[in-house]
C-alpha cells in the first residue's frame, strides 16, 4: 500500500482537507489528488476538484474558486490561484529546499518509506538457453527484470530476484548433433560460450537443409536418440551435455558479472523436468486432466484460450508442463505472495494458459501470477533469430561500443587519464547506451537497435544523462563543495532554478510508479527531463560568478542535489555513474 511520502502534498493536502466538507476526502485522497500540471507557469502542484462536484452539487471550477479564498500563503505556500476546475499552488523555494532539497543532500531522502505492506514477490527474469549465443536482444529481458528489481526493492518491495535458463530441448540437440556429425573445428581454449552458439546455428541450418534429402530421417533418428539420452541422463551425449552445457553458463554469468546482476535462485529446466510430468501424471490420475489420443492437456477452449497440452502422446513434457511444476516451487521454496514473469509477448497465450490450469487445477496462488510483457527488439533491417544466425552476438557489441566510446569521446584525455580510467569509463558509457536504450521504450512498443543513437551524448539516451552527472561532479570539485554549508534556499528565484528546485520533489514519486506499472521507462523519462532541467539551470544560472557566495552556495548545492537524484535513479535502471567523461 502508498504511503504518504512527499512532505510538501501533505503540508498541502493537511491544509485542503480541513477546507472541505466533512467525509467528502481522506487525507490520502487529497494528496493522491495533488498532481504536476503540464506547464509549471500554471503552477507547480494542481489539485483537482472533478470528484467533489457531485458530494457538493457544484461545478469543479466553483469550487476551485472557493478554496482559492481560503487557502493562505505560508512557509512552503507563495500562491494558490483558481484555474477552472484546479487549483494551482505555487510553492516557496526556502519550503521545498527544506522539505525535499535538504533530505537530499543529507541522503535521507532516498530513505524514505515508500509503501507498506507490500507483497513478498518473486520477479523471474533472464531465462537464456545455453548452446546458443547471447545476443543484444536478450538485453531488453535482462534490462527490464534488473531495473524492476531495483524499483520495487527501493519502493519497499520484499523481492526475490530468480531466474529460469533452458539447458533442455530440441535446440541443444541441434547442437550436439552439429558437434557429433559435422564440426570440424577443435574446441576452442577460451570463449566457448559463443562457439558453441555458433554450432547451434549452424546445427539448425544443416537440419534444414538435409529435411528432404536421404539425410532427413537419419538425421531425425538422431536428434531422437540425443533427447533420450538427456532425458535418461545417461549416454555419450549426455556426458557432452554436461561439458558443453558449463561453457554456456560460464557466458552467462560473465554477461551477468559485466551488467552488475544478480539472482537470489537458478531455476533450470532440467532440474524441474522429470518432476513436472510427475505431477501431470498426478493430476491425470487424479481426474482433473483429460486424455486424448494418447496426449494429456486440459480443454480451453470455451474459454478462448485453446487446448493446453501437457504430456505428449511419447509421454514427454512442454514448457507448459514445466512451467505448472515451477509455479508450485516459486511459492515453497521462498513462500511469495505474488510471482511476475518477465517474458516476450510472444508467450501472452501460453501464460494465459498456464495460469488458467493453474487455478483449475486447485492452486490458490493462480491469481498472483503475472506475466509482464514487453515487445521485440530488432534491427533496423529486421528481426533477429538465433537459428538463422542473423543476430548481434552480445559480448561482440560491447567490445564494439567500447571501442566507439573510446574513439570518439575519449581519446582526447589519452594524455590526462591512465589507461585504466578510459577503459573504466568507455564501459560504463556502453554500459549506460545499451541499458537506457533497452528501458526508455514503453514495455509493449518494439525497440529498434542503432549503435549510433544510443551512444550519442546530446539527446535522449543513457550518455546524456550521464555526462550531465559528469558535469556536476566537476563542477563540484572545481568549486570545492562543502555539504556542511548550509544553502539559503531563499535566494533561489530565477525561472530555471526554481523549475529544477520543484522538479527534483518528483523523484520518489516517479519511482513508485514505475513499480507499480512496472514501467522503467518512467524513471528513464524522469531522468532526461531533469538532465535537461539542470543544464538549462547552468546555462542560465552562473554558479562560480554568482553576485555573492550565499547564491554561489546555494545553487552549488542545487547541482550537487541534482547529480545525487541523477546518480540514484541511473542506479535504479542498473547504469553506472562515470565521475568524469
Amino acid at each position: 500500500m502508498r504511503l504518504l511520502h512527499n512532505p510538501v502534498k501533505i503540508h498541502i493536502a493537511e491544509i485542503i482537507h480541513p477546507l472541505l466538507p466533512e467525509n467528502s476526502a481522506t487525507i490520502k485522497q487529497v494528496y493522491e489528488n495533488l498532481v504536476e500540471p503540464p506547464n509549471p507557469e500554471m503552477g507547480h502542484l494542481a489539485f483537482g476538484c472533478f470528484q467533489l462536484a457531485k458530494l457538493l452539487r457544484q461545478g469543479p471550477p466553483q469550487i476551485s474558486k472557493t478554496l482559492q479564498e481560503k487557502v493562505k500563503p505560508d512557509e512552503i505556500i507563495d500562491s494558490a490561484v483558481a484555474a477552472g476546475p484546479y487549483l494551482n499552488f505555487k510553492l516557496k523555494t526556502a519550503g521545498v529546499g527544506q522539505k525535499i532539497i535538504t533530505p537530499i543532500l543529507s541522503g535521507s531522502y532516498f530513505k524514505t518509506a515508500l509503501t507498506e505492506n507490500a507483497p513478498k514477490t518473486m520477479v523471474e527474469y533472464s531465462q537464456p538457453n545455453t548452446h546458443k549465443e547471447l545476443h543484444v536482444g536478450h538485453m531488453r529481458n535482462l534490462c527490464l527484470g534488473n531495473s524492476l528489481v531495483r524499483v520495487l526493492k527501493y519502493s519497499g518491495y520484499n523481492i526475490i530476484a530468480s531466474t529460469f535458463p533452458g539447458d533442455m530441448g530440441t535446440h541443444v540437440a541441434k547442437c550436439l548433433w552439429y558437434m557429433k556429425y559435422h564440426n570440424k573445428e577443435s574446441v576452442p581454449t577460451t570463449n566457448r560460450g559463443e562457439w558453441l552458439g555458433k554450432h547451434y546455428s549452424r546445427g539448425h541450418i544443416a537440419l534444414e537443409d538435409e529435411e528432404n534429402t536421404p539425410n532427413g530421417p537419419k538425421n531425425k533418428e538422431q536428434l531422437t536418440l540425443i533427447l533420450k539420452q538427456l532425458e535418461a541422463k545417461k549416454g555419450e551425449y549426455y556426458e557432452l551435455w554436461k561439458e558443453t552445457r558449463e561453457w554456456s553458463i560460464d557466458l552467462m554469468k560473465s554477461v551477468y558479472a559485466w551488467a552488475d546482476v544478480t539472482f537470489d535462485s537458478w531455476y533450470w529446466e532440467s532440474e524441474v523436468d522429470a518432476d513436472s510430468v510427475k505431477l501431470v501424471k498426478k493430476f491425470l490420475a487424479e481426474g482433473k486432466l483429460q486424455k486424448s489420443e494418447g496426449a494429456v492437456g486440459l480443454d480451453l477452449t470455451k474459454e478462448n484460450l485453446g487446448f493446453c497440452l501437457l504430456l505428449k502422446s511419447d509421454g514427454t513434457g512442454l514448457y507448459a508442463t514445466k512451467d505448472l511444476e515451477l509455479a508450485r516451487r516459486k511459492f515453497e521454496d521462498f513462500k511469495i505472495q505474488k510471482s511476475i514473469y518477465v517474458v516476450d509477448m510472444r508467450q501472452a497465450l501460453h501464460f494465459k494458459q498456464v495460469f488458467r490450469v493453474l487455478e483449475l487445477l486447485g492452486f490458490p496462488q493462480a491469481k498472483d501470477c503475472f506475466h509482464l510483457q514487453y515487445n521485440f527488439v530488432e534491427l533496423p533491417d529486421g528481426a533477429m533469430s538465433s537459428r538463422k544466425g542473423n543476430i548481434v552476438p552480445l559480448i561482440s557489441l560491447i567490445h564494439e561500443m567500447e571501442r566507439v566510446v573510446n574513439d570518439q569521446y575519449l581519446s582526447r584525455y589519452k594524455d590526462e587519464w591512465t589507461e585504466p580510467e578510459i577503459n573504466k569509463v568507455a564501459t560504463q558509457v556502453a554500459k549506460g547506451a545499451i541499458f537506457y536504450g533497452m528501458l526508455r521504450m514503453d514495455n509493449n512498443k518494439q525497440i529498434i537497435f542503432d549503435m549510433k543513437e544510443w551512444l550519442k551524448i546530446d539527446g535522449d539516451s543513457g550518455p546524456f544523462i550521464q555526462y550531465s552527472y559528469a558535469r556536476i561532479e566537476s563542477l563540484c570539485r572545481k568549486l570545492n563543495f562543502d555539504a556542511k554549508i548550509k544553502p539559503d534556499w531563499s535566494l533561489l528565484a530565477e525561472k530555471s532554478e526554481v523549475n529544477l528546485c520543484v522538479y527534483l520533489m518528483h523523484f520518489n514519486a516517479t519511482v513508485l510508479s514505475a513499480a507499480e506499472n512496472h514501467k522503467p521507462a518512467l524513471v528513464c523519462n524522469y531522468l532526461y527531463d531533469l538532465a535537461k532541467k539542470f543544464n538549462q539551470f547552468y546555462h542560465d544560472c552562473p554558479i562560480g560568478t554568482a553576485a555573492n557566495d550565499e547564491l554561489k552556495t546555494t545553487r552549488l548545492a542545487l547541482a550537487y542535489a541534482a547529480g545525487r537524484v541523477l546518480k540514484n535513479g541511473l542506479d535504479l535502471l542498473g547504469i553506472p555513474t562515470p565521475e568524469k567523461m
